[in-house]
């Protein structure tokens, strides 16, 4: 975060603008702010976002007060924010990356996270990464250097998950030194075997319900479980520091440390669907890092607010936000429907013909 001198009379700041973007529908500009809170210029969004320096350590510092720190359960994986209307050559950190949901490859930006679930079930974001590729970093380059981070400022998690894209050697050996367990997924055709020396894919074996202990090629033992995901079977691998407690670890033990995974899957969605993180019309990278920062305080700060039982669930907001207009215009102009259709109309095409409509437009056909 930066660092003041003296008290800052900024207009905008990350409070503000994180309520904007859980509460502002569809259009996430400097300029819709602006209309919104007509004391506020454009300009002052534009310069807070211009302005700050927020880190990955300003997230974990304003959520560690709502985690047990230690015992808990550090998930990673990635998602990409759709921008297919940017230039990459005219928006920073904008690349081509391999999409999960499009099942292809897309243009947008790279968010990698690191998720912690506690001992209790409560779950925050506490780091993470936007791909650049001018760092010549891959996203295990990432990941090791954010679970090094976490665990300096204060994280002591017992288990470490991901997907088979972080299922490296590397990653597994430096999992391995740091004495954590792990629950990975795993390609299918991994070489494991029953017996060091005899190798096989791991596609090929009979895997129990209670899970199978095998030989890892060029790591050690680990305990491989299936699950069926969509009409088609995945691996997994489950490590323990302490090789003699491989053998008794449960499906339960299993069907735990996936949900708890299953728990940065939903992030994903929230922050998009809900946060605005893919909305934002800003080009330079400090105000997009700064955007991204704030989507995921937004989320925090949802989370807080269902764990404390003030909200049921993270859509409630954003699902709830409109009802009083939404009734308000509909009880005082059904006797007249023409009428309301008329204003929505005229309401529409001011809309659609205001400056920041027509910016819209614009940045769309130059991209």
């Amino acid at each position: 975060m930066r660092e003041r001198s003296k008290p800052s009379t900024a207009q905008c700041n990350c409070n503000l603008y994180t309520l904007f973007l859980l509460a502002e529908p569809q259009y996430v500009s400097c300029v819709r702010l602006a209309e919104i809170l007509e004391e506020l210029s454009h300009d002052s969004v534009n310069r807070f976002l211009l302005r700050e320096q927020y880190t990955p350590k300003d997230l974990f510092d304003e959520v560690k007060g709502e985690l047990n720190l230690a015992g808990g359960t550090t998930s990673v994986d990635d998602s990409v924010i759709d921008k297919p209307y940017r230039d990459p050559s005219k928006t920073e950190l904008v690349g081509y990356f391999w999409s999960g949901k499009h099942k292809r490859t897309v243009k947008g930006i790279n968010l990698i996270t690191l998720y912690y679930t506690d001992i209790a079930g409560n779950s925050y974001p506490v780091n993470f990464r936007i791909y650049d590729k001018r760092e010549d970093k891959t996203k295990n380059d990432y990941f090791i250097e954010m679970l090094q981070e976490i665990k300096s400022w204060g994280a002591k998690p017992d288990w470490v998950t991901g997907d088979s894209w972080y299922s490296s050697q590397a990653n597994l050996k430096f999992l391995r030194n740091e004495e954590v367990g792990f629950l990975f997924g795993v390609a299918d055709n991994r070489k494991v075997s029953l017996e060091q020396g005899q190798e096989v894919q791991i596609k090929t074996l009979a895997i129990p319900e209670t899970g199978l202990v095998v030989y890892l090629k060029e790591f050690g033992w680990v305990k491989v479980f299936c699950q069926d995901f969509k009409n088609e079977a995945r691996y997994y691998i489950m490590f323990l520091p302490e090789s003699d407690e491989l053998k008794p670890l449960t499906r339960e033990t299993f069907k735990q440390g996936h949900d708890h995974h299953w728990q940065i899957e939903s992030f994903h969605r929230v922050i998009k669907q809900v946060c605005n993180i893919e909305r934002f019309q800003v080009r330079d990278e400090q105000a997009i890092r700064n955007h991204f920062f704030c989507a995921l305080s937004a989320f925090g700060k949802l989370q807080t607010m269902r764990i404390e039982g003030l909200i049921d669930n993270l859509y409630q907001v954003s699902r709830q936000l409109f009802i009083p207009v939404i009734r308000q215009f509909i009880l005082k102009n059904r006797s007249e429907p023409a009428s309301a259709l008329l204003l929505l109309i005229n309401c529409v095409f001011v809309e659609f013909t205001a400056p920041s409509a027509v910016h819209r437009r614009s940045d769309q056909k130059i991209a």
